[in-house]
Protein backbone atom coordinates (compact mmCIF):
# COMPACT_ATOMS: atom_id res chain seq x y z
CA UNK A 1 0.00 0.00 0.00
CA UNK A 2 1.17 3.52 -0.76
CA UNK A 3 0.84 5.87 2.20
CA UNK A 4 1.40 8.79 -0.15
CA UNK A 5 -1.50 7.71 -2.32
CA UNK A 6 -3.72 7.08 0.71
CA UNK A 7 -3.31 10.70 1.76
CA UNK A 8 -4.21 11.91 -1.74
CA UNK A 9 -7.21 9.60 -1.81
CA UNK A 10 -8.43 10.96 1.51
CA UNK A 11 -8.21 14.48 0.15
CA UNK A 12 -10.49 13.85 -2.85
CA UNK A 13 -12.72 11.17 -1.34
CA UNK A 14 -13.74 12.53 2.03
CA UNK A 15 -17.18 13.74 1.00
CA UNK A 16 -18.86 16.82 -0.42
CA UNK A 17 -18.16 19.02 2.62
CA UNK A 18 -14.54 18.19 3.40
CA UNK A 19 -12.94 16.94 0.17
CA UNK A 20 -10.55 19.30 -1.62
CA UNK A 21 -9.14 19.35 -5.15
CA UNK A 22 -5.57 18.22 -5.55
CA UNK A 23 -2.91 20.67 -6.58
CA UNK A 24 -1.33 20.17 -9.97
CA UNK A 25 1.72 18.50 -8.42
CA UNK A 26 -0.45 16.27 -6.24
CA UNK A 27 -2.54 15.20 -9.24
CA UNK A 28 0.61 14.38 -11.18
CA UNK A 29 1.89 12.32 -8.25
CA UNK A 30 -1.41 10.45 -7.88
CA UNK A 31 -1.44 9.63 -11.58
CA UNK A 32 2.17 8.42 -11.53
CA UNK A 33 1.43 6.16 -8.55
CA UNK A 34 -1.50 4.66 -10.45
CA UNK A 35 0.36 4.23 -13.73
CA UNK A 36 3.34 2.60 -12.01
CA UNK A 37 1.04 0.39 -9.89
CA UNK A 38 2.61 1.66 -6.67
CA UNK A 39 -0.93 2.30 -5.50
CA UNK A 40 -2.88 -0.88 -4.78
CA UNK A 41 -5.88 -1.97 -6.87
CA UNK A 42 -8.20 -1.02 -3.98
CA UNK A 43 -6.65 2.43 -3.80
CA UNK A 44 -6.79 2.96 -7.56
CA UNK A 45 -10.43 1.90 -7.82
CA UNK A 46 -11.40 4.09 -4.88
CA UNK A 47 -9.58 7.08 -6.34
CA UNK A 48 -11.12 6.73 -9.79
CA UNK A 49 -14.70 6.50 -8.54
CA UNK A 50 -14.16 9.25 -5.94
CA UNK A 51 -12.72 11.51 -8.60
CA UNK A 52 -15.56 10.62 -10.95
CA UNK A 53 -18.09 11.70 -8.31
CA UNK A 54 -16.18 14.84 -7.32
CA UNK A 55 -15.34 15.77 -10.93
CA UNK A 56 -11.79 16.86 -11.77
CA UNK A 57 -10.87 20.53 -12.00
CA UNK A 58 -8.51 21.95 -14.65
CA UNK A 59 -5.54 22.12 -12.27
CA UNK A 60 -5.94 18.39 -11.54
CA UNK A 61 -6.30 17.57 -15.24
CA UNK A 62 -3.15 19.56 -15.96
CA UNK A 63 -1.25 17.54 -13.36
CA UNK A 64 -2.58 14.25 -14.66
CA UNK A 65 -1.50 15.20 -18.19
CA UNK A 66 1.93 16.09 -16.78
CA UNK A 67 2.21 12.51 -15.55
CA UNK A 68 1.08 11.17 -18.93
CA UNK A 69 3.82 13.22 -20.57
CA UNK A 70 6.43 11.95 -18.09
CA UNK A 71 5.58 8.25 -18.35
CA UNK A 72 3.89 7.95 -21.73
CA UNK A 73 5.31 7.56 -25.24
CA UNK A 74 6.33 10.51 -27.35
CA UNK A 75 6.35 10.68 -31.14
CA UNK A 76 9.14 12.98 -32.28
CA UNK A 77 8.60 16.10 -34.33
CA UNK A 78 8.55 16.17 -38.13
CA UNK A 79 9.74 19.21 -40.14
CA UNK A 80 6.38 20.14 -41.64
CA UNK A 81 3.04 21.70 -40.76
CA UNK A 82 1.81 21.44 -37.17
CA UNK A 83 0.50 17.93 -36.55
CA UNK A 84 -3.23 17.70 -35.89
CA UNK A 85 -4.20 15.47 -32.95
CA UNK A 86 -7.77 14.19 -33.19
CA UNK A 87 -8.88 13.50 -29.60
CA UNK A 88 -11.78 11.05 -29.65
CA UNK A 89 -13.22 8.83 -26.89
CA UNK A 90 -11.31 5.58 -26.62
CA UNK A 91 -14.52 3.64 -26.03
CA UNK A 92 -15.56 4.09 -29.63
CA UNK A 93 -18.88 4.42 -31.38
CA UNK A 94 -22.05 2.39 -30.85
CA UNK A 95 -24.86 4.38 -32.53
CA UNK A 96 -23.44 6.02 -35.65
CA UNK A 97 -20.80 5.15 -38.25
CA UNK A 98 -17.62 7.18 -37.62
CA UNK A 99 -15.73 9.10 -40.29
CA UNK A 100 -12.70 10.02 -38.14
CA UNK A 101 -10.42 7.63 -40.04
CA UNK A 102 -11.61 9.08 -43.35
CA UNK A 103 -10.92 12.60 -42.07
CA UNK A 104 -7.40 11.54 -41.09
CA UNK A 105 -6.74 10.00 -44.51
CA UNK A 106 -8.18 13.07 -46.23
CA UNK A 107 -5.97 15.46 -44.27
CA UNK A 108 -2.91 13.27 -44.86
CA UNK A 109 -3.65 13.12 -48.59
CA UNK A 110 -3.76 16.93 -48.64
CA UNK A 111 -0.41 17.28 -46.90
CA UNK A 112 -1.73 17.90 -43.39
CA UNK A 113 -0.07 15.54 -40.84
CA UNK A 114 -2.40 13.78 -38.41
CA UNK A 115 -1.70 11.70 -35.31
CA UNK A 116 -4.40 9.68 -33.57
CA UNK A 117 -4.33 7.43 -30.53
CA UNK A 118 -6.59 4.80 -28.97
CA UNK A 119 -6.94 1.22 -27.83
CA UNK A 120 -9.12 -1.86 -28.11
CA UNK A 121 -12.79 -2.27 -27.16
CA UNK A 122 -13.15 -0.38 -23.94
CA UNK A 123 -15.70 -0.37 -21.10
CA UNK A 124 -18.25 0.78 -20.46
CA UNK A 125 -19.47 1.60 -23.93
CA UNK A 126 -17.50 -1.09 -25.80
CA UNK A 127 -18.07 0.76 -29.07
CA UNK A 128 -16.28 0.33 -32.39
CA UNK A 129 -12.71 1.64 -31.82
CA UNK A 130 -10.38 3.18 -34.36
CA UNK A 131 -7.96 0.24 -34.30
CA UNK A 132 -10.61 -2.12 -35.69
CA UNK A 133 -11.29 0.31 -38.52
CA UNK A 134 -7.59 0.48 -39.35
CA UNK A 135 -7.34 -3.30 -39.34
CA UNK A 136 -10.33 -3.61 -41.68
CA UNK A 137 -8.62 -1.13 -44.01
CA UNK A 138 -5.54 -3.35 -44.13
CA UNK A 139 -3.42 -1.33 -41.71
CA UNK A 140 -1.85 -3.29 -38.84
CA UNK A 141 -0.97 -0.12 -36.94
CA UNK A 142 -1.10 -1.98 -33.63
CA UNK A 143 2.03 -3.93 -34.61
CA UNK A 144 4.30 -0.96 -35.22
CA UNK A 145 7.05 0.01 -32.80
CA UNK A 146 7.10 3.61 -31.62
CA UNK A 147 9.94 4.57 -33.97
CA UNK A 148 7.94 3.09 -36.84
CA UNK A 149 4.92 5.20 -35.87
CA UNK A 150 7.15 8.27 -36.13
CA UNK A 151 8.58 7.12 -39.46
CA UNK A 152 5.11 6.48 -40.86
CA UNK A 153 3.95 9.93 -39.76
CA UNK A 154 6.98 11.52 -41.42
CA UNK A 155 6.61 9.56 -44.66
CA UNK A 156 2.82 9.53 -45.10
CA UNK A 157 1.44 12.30 -42.83
CA UNK A 158 -0.51 9.80 -40.72
CA UNK A 159 0.32 8.00 -37.49
CA UNK A 160 -1.56 6.04 -34.85
CA UNK A 161 -0.42 5.35 -31.30
CA UNK A 162 -1.89 2.11 -29.93
CA UNK A 163 -2.24 2.23 -26.15
CA UNK A 164 -1.80 -1.50 -25.32
CA UNK A 165 1.53 -1.57 -27.13
CA UNK A 166 2.85 1.96 -26.78
CA UNK A 167 1.52 2.99 -23.37
CA UNK A 168 1.04 -0.21 -21.34
CA UNK A 169 1.06 1.73 -18.07
CA UNK A 170 -2.18 3.48 -19.06
CA UNK A 171 -3.61 0.21 -20.34
CA UNK A 172 -3.43 -1.22 -16.80
CA UNK A 173 -6.18 1.23 -15.80
CA UNK A 174 -8.67 -0.06 -18.42
CA UNK A 175 -10.13 -2.93 -16.30
CA UNK A 176 -11.19 -0.45 -13.64
CA UNK A 177 -13.69 1.04 -16.10
CA UNK A 178 -15.60 -2.23 -16.11
CA UNK A 179 -15.27 -2.72 -12.39
CA UNK A 180 -16.52 0.72 -11.36
CA UNK A 181 -19.10 0.86 -14.17
CA UNK A 182 -18.30 4.46 -15.12
CA UNK A 183 -15.86 6.38 -17.24
CA UNK A 184 -13.06 7.52 -14.89
CA UNK A 185 -11.18 10.84 -15.18
CA UNK A 186 -8.62 9.22 -17.48
CA UNK A 187 -11.34 9.16 -20.16
CA UNK A 188 -11.20 12.95 -20.13
CA UNK A 189 -7.40 12.88 -20.30
CA UNK A 190 -7.58 10.76 -23.44
CA UNK A 191 -9.47 13.55 -25.21
CA UNK A 192 -6.83 16.15 -24.31
CA UNK A 193 -3.58 14.19 -24.37
CA UNK A 194 -1.05 14.79 -27.12
CA UNK A 195 1.69 12.16 -27.55
CA UNK A 196 3.48 14.37 -30.07
CA UNK A 197 6.79 16.04 -29.29
CA UNK A 198 6.55 18.98 -31.67
CA UNK A 199 4.15 21.76 -32.55
CA UNK A 200 0.63 20.44 -32.73
CA UNK A 201 -3.00 21.46 -33.08
CA UNK A 202 -5.26 19.45 -30.76
CA UNK A 203 -8.91 18.78 -31.50
CA UNK A 204 -11.00 17.78 -28.48
CA UNK A 205 -14.34 16.11 -29.14
CA UNK A 206 -16.89 16.24 -26.34
CA UNK A 207 -20.51 15.59 -25.36
CA UNK A 208 -21.09 17.64 -22.21
CA UNK A 209 -20.38 21.41 -22.32
CA UNK A 210 -18.32 21.41 -19.07
CA UNK A 211 -15.74 19.25 -20.84
CA UNK A 212 -15.04 22.10 -23.23
CA UNK A 213 -14.48 24.53 -20.36
CA UNK A 214 -12.18 22.04 -18.63
CA UNK A 215 -10.20 21.58 -21.84
CA UNK A 216 -9.77 25.31 -22.42
CA UNK A 217 -8.63 26.00 -18.85
CA UNK A 218 -6.36 22.94 -18.78
CA UNK A 219 -4.69 23.90 -22.05
CA UNK A 220 -4.16 27.43 -20.73
CA UNK A 221 -2.51 26.11 -17.56
CA UNK A 222 -0.19 23.88 -19.54
CA UNK A 223 0.58 26.39 -22.30
CA UNK A 224 -0.81 24.05 -24.95
CA UNK A 225 -2.32 25.18 -28.18
CA UNK A 226 -3.81 25.82 -30.58
CA UNK A 227 -7.02 24.10 -29.57
CA UNK A 228 -10.22 23.26 -31.42
CA UNK A 229 -13.24 21.92 -29.53
CA UNK A 230 -16.08 20.09 -31.26
CA UNK A 231 -19.41 19.02 -29.79
CA UNK A 232 -19.19 16.06 -32.10
CA UNK A 233 -21.13 12.92 -32.85
CA UNK A 234 -21.03 10.68 -29.76
CA UNK A 235 -18.30 12.90 -28.33
CA UNK A 236 -15.99 12.37 -31.29
CA UNK A 237 -14.36 14.91 -33.60
CA UNK A 238 -16.88 14.13 -36.36
CA UNK A 239 -19.17 17.04 -37.21
CA UNK A 240 -22.90 16.23 -36.95
CA UNK A 241 -25.25 16.59 -39.90
CA UNK A 242 -28.48 16.28 -37.91
CA UNK A 243 -27.86 19.41 -35.82
CA UNK A 244 -25.76 22.54 -35.66
CA UNK A 245 -22.07 21.87 -35.12
CA UNK A 246 -20.87 23.77 -32.04
CA UNK A 247 -17.17 24.50 -32.44
CA UNK A 248 -14.60 26.44 -30.43
CA UNK A 249 -11.60 27.92 -32.21
CA UNK A 250 -8.58 29.17 -30.33
CA UNK A 251 -7.02 32.01 -32.28
CA UNK A 252 -3.27 32.75 -32.58
CA UNK A 253 -3.62 35.62 -30.09
CA UNK A 254 -5.11 33.26 -27.49
CA UNK A 255 -8.69 34.47 -27.88
CA UNK A 256 -11.49 31.96 -28.29
CA UNK A 257 -14.09 32.18 -31.05
CA UNK A 258 -17.41 30.33 -31.14
CA UNK A 259 -18.38 28.94 -34.53
CA UNK A 260 -21.85 27.54 -35.21
CA UNK A 261 -21.95 25.55 -38.42
CA UNK A 262 -25.42 24.78 -39.75
CA UNK A 263 -25.13 21.89 -42.23
CA UNK A 264 -28.26 23.03 -44.08
CA UNK A 265 -26.47 26.28 -44.99
CA UNK A 266 -23.92 24.26 -46.94
CA UNK A 267 -26.27 21.63 -48.36
CA UNK A 268 -25.19 18.84 -46.00
CA UNK A 269 -28.14 18.52 -43.60
CA UNK A 270 -29.19 14.93 -42.93
CA UNK A 271 -29.20 12.18 -40.34
CA UNK A 272 -26.11 10.49 -39.00
CA UNK A 273 -25.55 7.12 -40.65
CA UNK A 274 -26.76 4.54 -38.11
CA UNK A 275 -24.35 1.85 -36.96
CA UNK A 276 -26.44 -1.28 -37.48
CA UNK A 277 -23.55 -3.72 -37.14
CA UNK A 278 -19.77 -3.60 -37.12
CA UNK A 279 -19.60 -5.24 -40.55
CA UNK A 280 -22.04 -2.71 -42.01
CA UNK A 281 -20.06 0.19 -40.54
CA UNK A 282 -16.69 -1.10 -41.71
CA UNK A 283 -17.96 -1.78 -45.22
CA UNK A 284 -19.52 1.70 -45.42
CA UNK A 285 -16.25 3.34 -44.35
CA UNK A 286 -14.27 1.38 -46.96
CA UNK A 287 -16.83 2.27 -49.64
CA UNK A 288 -16.62 5.99 -48.86
CA UNK A 289 -12.82 5.87 -49.07
CA UNK A 290 -13.16 4.20 -52.47
CA UNK A 291 -15.25 7.16 -53.61
CA UNK A 292 -18.60 5.42 -53.77
CA UNK A 293 -21.49 7.91 -53.40
CA UNK A 294 -23.72 7.63 -50.35
CA UNK A 295 -24.71 9.28 -47.13
CA UNK A 296 -21.48 8.33 -45.39
CA UNK A 297 -19.45 10.00 -48.13
CA UNK A 298 -21.51 13.15 -47.60
CA UNK A 299 -20.80 12.92 -43.88
CA UNK A 300 -17.08 12.50 -44.62
CA UNK A 301 -17.10 15.52 -46.93
CA UNK A 302 -18.92 17.66 -44.35
CA UNK A 303 -16.54 16.77 -41.55
CA UNK A 304 -13.39 16.59 -43.65
CA UNK A 305 -14.09 19.86 -45.42
CA UNK A 306 -14.21 21.70 -42.12
CA UNK A 307 -10.89 20.22 -40.99
CA UNK A 308 -9.18 21.05 -44.28
CA UNK A 309 -10.17 24.67 -43.70
CA UNK A 310 -9.25 24.65 -40.01
CA UNK A 311 -5.85 23.07 -40.69
CA UNK A 312 -5.00 25.69 -43.32
CA UNK A 313 -5.38 23.71 -46.52
CA UNK A 314 -7.76 26.35 -47.92
CA UNK A 315 -9.15 29.76 -47.01
CA UNK A 316 -12.86 28.98 -46.62
CA UNK A 317 -15.13 26.18 -45.48
CA UNK A 318 -16.72 26.10 -48.92
CA UNK A 319 -13.30 25.52 -50.46
CA UNK A 320 -12.62 22.82 -47.89
CA UNK A 321 -15.83 21.02 -48.80
CA UNK A 322 -14.90 21.19 -52.48
CA UNK A 323 -11.42 19.84 -51.72
CA UNK A 324 -12.83 17.00 -49.63
CA UNK A 325 -15.29 16.00 -52.34
CA UNK A 326 -12.67 16.11 -55.06
CA UNK A 327 -10.16 14.11 -53.00
CA UNK A 328 -12.65 11.33 -52.30
CA UNK A 329 -14.20 11.14 -55.77
CA UNK A 330 -10.89 11.39 -57.64
CA UNK A 331 -9.35 8.49 -55.72
CA UNK A 332 -6.76 10.62 -53.93
CA UNK A 333 -7.84 9.35 -50.50
CA UNK A 334 -7.93 5.74 -51.73
CA UNK A 335 -4.42 6.19 -53.13
CA UNK A 336 -3.23 7.51 -49.75
CA UNK A 337 -4.66 4.40 -48.08
CA UNK A 338 -2.88 2.16 -50.59
CA UNK A 339 0.40 3.95 -49.90
CA UNK A 340 -0.11 3.48 -46.17
CA UNK A 341 -0.81 -0.22 -46.67
CA UNK A 342 2.44 -0.60 -48.59
CA UNK A 343 4.44 1.35 -46.01
CA UNK A 344 3.01 -0.57 -43.05
CA UNK A 345 3.52 -3.90 -44.79
CA UNK A 346 7.10 -2.95 -45.58
CA UNK A 347 7.74 -2.00 -41.96
CA UNK A 348 6.35 -5.34 -40.82
CA UNK A 349 8.55 -7.23 -43.27
CA UNK A 350 11.64 -5.30 -42.19
CA UNK A 351 10.91 -5.96 -38.51
CA UNK A 352 10.46 -9.70 -39.20
CA UNK A 353 13.80 -9.86 -41.03
CA UNK A 354 15.60 -8.12 -38.17
CA UNK A 355 14.13 -10.46 -35.56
Amino acid sequence: MSDQFRDLLKQVGSGSHTSKPLTRDQAALATRLMLTQEATPAQIGAFLIAHRIKRPVPEELAGMLDAYDQLGPRVGGIPRNPVTILGCPYDGRSRSVPVTAITALLLAARGQPVLLHGGDRMPTKEGLPLIEIWRHLGLSLDRLALDQVQALLGETNLGFLYQPRHFPEAETLVPYRQQIGKRPPVATLELMWSPYGGKCHTVVGYVHPPTEDFARDTFTLRGMGPLTTVKGVEGSCDLPRSRTAIIGLEQPDGSFERLLLHPRDYGYAGEEVALESDDQALEAIAAAIDGKPGELMRTAIWSGGFYLWRCGSCDSIEAGLAQAEESLKSGQVAAKLKLLQQQVQGMGTAAAQVS
